[in-house]
């Protein structure tokens, strides 16, 4: 069995980080209806702004709304304005292809991506 990536939201820009709240991060539905994620799952959340990572667990966030929202703890370790890449694996024994989604600076879908490991990606503003 291998742990393989199932879900990824590239380039995502953190919209709000509250300490207070008791945990977890808050995804837009469209996202994560995009890539196949579930309320609950276990993500790996990584700061391509800092390097930072951690791991969590999605709530939903309003459909169409472009909330990236870190609650919790972790909003020690990753704040609003950071751009992130949201990750989810599976354990199977089988290949497995990824849903893979660049999102632009107000968290839309703009690209579905392949995964090579040449491939570079600019964000258009």
């Amino acid at each position: 069995m291998r742990s393989l990536l199932r879900s990824k939201i590239h380039l995502a820009t953190v919209t709000e980080a509250n300490v207070d709240y008791v945990g977890s991060i808050t995804i837009d539905r469209d996202l994560i209806d995009a890539v196949g994620l579930w309320v609950g799952e276990k993500v790996l959340v990584v700061s391509s702004t800092t390097g930072a990572r951690l791991e969590t667990y999605v709530i939903e966030g309003e459909r169409g709304s472009g909330t990236i929202g870190i609650n919790g703890a972790a909003a020690h370790l990753i704040n609003a304005g950071e751009k992130v890449i949201i990750m989810a694996f599976e354990i199977t024994d089988k290949p497995v292809e990824p849903k893979m989604v660049l999102v632009n600076k107000d968290n839309e879908v703009i690209q579905n991506l392949a995964e090579k490991a040449e491939m570079t990606v600019s964000v258009p503003e």
